[in-house]
């Protein structure tokens, strides 16, 4: 079933149809008769669960990214190992990596309780992710409702689709075209990378290898030399493996624009933050990272918009899929 499912996106991924299954059927006030209070309900466990733990505004939109890159956003990545089906929590870019689950789980009771078998486990990782940013100081969008979740999950998809953090500007490129989303896209949903932590098993490859995408062949002011002994200070050649490094150092808490002015002093933490500008060949991409480090209301826009693209990839809408009363299974 499940490899059934997969050759089914990738035959839409080729098709360049991604982002059309049923986007025609979401709205803004989709809940508004049904469960008038399911926005503020997801806002205000967003709110609760950051002020517990900040790191988790990262951790939701991470979930929402690795949930759309994965057969589309259809809450697939929240289903649990069952007979038959591998969980994608145990694929390579999410194990031991991914969290906000209980966040997620804490929502869907209460909604349940509210409406039952009304909200479905897709919108609200939607909402939690649009919530997540906005409460450390991001932009606000609509997101457009009315998602239905999966019955499966895809262990070999998750492998195959998320971008790795070594990834090169090519590889970026075509996995984001993939998904429907083009070059504005990629460079503006990089900017998620204000927030949050990566392990050093993530950059352990751009602090060790000596390669020009990591540092771009020159450093005048010793600045690369400077940020590359901090990381090694963190994450040695071997060992310590969990250890974690902000991605951005100098606002790890606060979503701005700081994650491009850090990029372009080639102070990004990942190999595929600092490819965006030392492969980028035309010129392009580096237009847009110059703009967004300028202008942070610009990038602030630009993300909104792009929030929303992403959030419509290969929904599912009508009679697709169910609503989970447990995110974690599928109903009986």
């Amino acid at each position: 079933m499940e490899s059934m499912r997969l050759s089914l996106v990738l035959i839409a991924i080729m098709l360049n149809a991604t982002t059309l299954g049923g986007m025609e059927l979401l709205f803004h006030d989709y809940y508004k008769e049904k469960c008038p209070l399911a926005e503020d309900i997801v806002r205000h466990n967003v709110e609760v669960a950051l002020l517990k733990d900040p790191r988790l505004a990262a951790s939701l939109l991470r979930l929402h990214f690795h949930d759309c890159f994965v057969m589309g956003c259809d809450a697939s990545v929240l289903l649990d190992s069952v007979e038959g089906m591998r969980s994608e929590k145990l694929a390579g870019p999410n194990v031991n990596s991914l969290r906000g689950f209980e966040v997620i789980d804490t929502i869907k009771y209460l909604l349940e309780e509210e409406c039952p078998v009304t909200v479905s486990c897709a919108d609200i990782l939607a909402m939690a992710a649009r919530d997540a940013v906005q409460l450390r100081g991001g932009p606000r969008w609509e997101v457009l409702l009315g998602r239905k979740d999966s019955l499966e999950s895809s262990f070999t998809a998750a492998n195959l689709l998320i971008p790795a953090p070594n990834s090169s500007l090519e590889v970026l490129i075509d996995n984001f075209k993939q998904q429907g989303l083009d070059i504005e896209d990629l460079v503006t949903l990089s900017g998620s990378h204000t927030i949050g932590r990566a392990r050093c098993l993530s950059f352990r490859q751009r602090i060790y290898e000596s390669k020009e995408e990591y540092h771009y062949g020159f450093d005048h002011y010793k600045r690369y030399k400077n940020f590359r002994r901090i990381l090694r200070s963190i994450c040695p050649a071997e060992g310590r493996d969990n250890k974690f490094a902000p991605l951005d150092f100098q606002t790890p808490k606060r979503f701005d624009n700081h994650y491009f002015i850090n990029i372009l002093a080639g102070n990004g933490l990942l190999g595929s933050d600092n490819v965006l500008i030392s492969q980028d060949l035309d010129g392009q991409i580096t237009e847009h990272v110059w703009a967004y480090a300028s202008n942070e209301e610009l990038f602030f826009a630009s993300f909104a918009k792009s929030m929303i693209k992403m959030g419509n990839i290969n929904v599912l809408t009508g009679n697709e899929g169910e609503i989970r009363r447990n995110c974690r299974f599928v109903n009986a």
